[in-house]
């Protein structure tokens, strides 16, 4: 099958035996053309169907309002919210969002900032994979002048643009709360080691035992790689404490959920046995019969729209901008008691 070839404005230089760039700048409504030459060549332009060439305007104009967006799944209702807060901003200044998904491996994440730099894209904003050490591939886009902004899943250096929610402080809530109901050996199911909102709830975690003067006990604190058969081996860790903890804070609500279905292998039943505690407030736990106590709000939307807004500032100003670290404060959402 032959593809019939887009038109050009050669064609319609042809066809009105005008030079091409008088018709270039007919079309660009130069003000040293006249209104019937314009006219005619817009009309011929609409009867073959004509388009700009928008890689070349773009080329022009030194940008491709597009931005990149990396995040482990689109399909977890979180960095969906995320991307719906991107995309409302975006589109309030005519940029275009590529979402390309990690899938949580580092070597797919870097495949993705490839393709997007080779595709002149003139910010990322990305959303860390779990086990993610290395920045290198972030760092050289510094190189070809493209900012990046991080968001919930943030490196712990200052250097770069971070949004994310407020660990320290949606993390004291939980703990307190679940002081408040009356938990004194509580657990943790931790994320990987590596990312810095682990080491932040744990030494909250820590904090908040040390002022209400209870104990330390780090055996509380398991780690998970965010799977279910990572949640079950750090249920099974806690459980096989000689004094097992009577509640638990998950590290999100898909942890607590696998964790919950888990307990219940093992004849406990959920906030009567043991209790749980999450992050993100998914959409989904309204609708189940036995969710987490509670969940900590995040507010995946607000951390898009502020990442978004700041990394469109980066692409717009002629300075060079200092790094911002925003911090949204989260809200604790009772389920059940």
């Amino acid at each position: 099958m032959l593809h019939k070839k887009l038109p050009t404005i050669k064609e319609i230089a042809r066809k009105l035996s005008i030079s091409v760039s008088t018709v270039s700048r007919a079309l660009n409504d130069h003000p040293s053309i006249g209104l019937r030459t314009k006219t005619r060549v817009k009309q011929v332009a609409v009867e073959i169907g004509y388009e700009p060439n928008q890689t070349a305007i773009f080329f022009k104009q030194g940008r491709t309002f597009t931005i990149g967006v990396i995040l482990p799944f689109l399909i977890e209702d979180f960095f969906a919210g995320a991307i719906s807060g991107i995309e409302d901003v975006a589109n309030l200044h005519n940029y275009n969002v590529l979402i390309g998904q990690s899938n949580d491996n580092i070597e797919r994440e870097k495949a993705i900032v490839t393709a997007f730099k080779n595709q002149r894209v003139d910010g990322i904003i990305a959303s860390l994979s779990k086990h993610n050490r290395d920045l290198d591939h972030f760092k050289a886009l510094e190189k070809v002048n493209i900012p990046v902004v991080f968001f919930d899943r943030v490196p712990a250096s200052n250097e770069f643009n971070k949004v994310s929610f407020d660990m320290p402080q949606g993390t004291y809530e939980a703990i307190s709360f679940l002081m408040a109901e009356g938990h004194r050996r509580i657990g943790i199911i931790n994320g990987p080691k590596e990312m810095k909102s682990s080491k932040e709830r744990t030494d909250t975690y820590m904090k908040v035992l040390q002022k209400k003067r209870l104990k330390i006990d780090l055996s509380l604190v398991a780690y998970c790689d965010l799977t279910k058969e990572g949640t079950a081996m750090a249920m099974d860790t806690l459980l096989a404490l000689k004094q097992p903890p009577t509640a638990i804070l998950a590290v999100n609500d898909y942890v607590a959920l696998d964790a919950i279905k888990y307990a219940k292998t093992k004849q406990l039943k959920n906030n009567k046995d043991i209790c749980f505690v999450s992050y993100a407030n998914l959409p989904i736990t309204s609708y189940l019969e036995n969710p987490p106590m509670a969940s900590i709000e995040q507010y995946p939307q607000k951390q898009g729209a502020k990442a978004a807004e700041i990394l469109l500032d980066q692409i717009m100003s002629d300075e060079d901008l200092l790094p911002q670290n925003i911090l949204i404060p989260g809200e604790l959402v009772v389920h059940k008691r």
